[in-house]
């Protein structure tokens, strides 16, 4: 399954990128670029996403939309796609 989540990030005074999802709790990543941020933030909405997910009652917050976000000057936003293949009860 694919999911698709905004994230906002935001150059440090050291010149590395933050980011974070305004729609999963506590989910930030850290880069030196902001690929690097990018790819930190792909990742860690990976593992957030999956241990929602892995939870029996485990449910995804609704994605919100850019133009509902309290963003600051300079922030940048990029949808994040997270794909997550499920296989239990298949035979490989």
């Amino acid at each position: 399954m694919k999911f698709i989540y905004p994230a906002v990030f935001h150059k440090n005074d050291s010149g590395s990128f933050e980011g974070y999802f305004p729609d999963l709790e506590c989910c930030r990543a850290e880069g030196d670029t902001l690929d690097d941020a990018i790819e930190k933030a792909n990742e860690a909405a990976y593992d957030w996403i999956w241990l929602e997910l892995s939870d029996d009652n485990g449910q995804l917050p609704p994605i919100s939309d850019i133009q509902d976000m309290d963003l600051k000057e300079g922030d940048i936003v990029r949808n994040i796609s997270v794909n997550i293949r499920f296989t239990d009860g298949w035979d490989e």
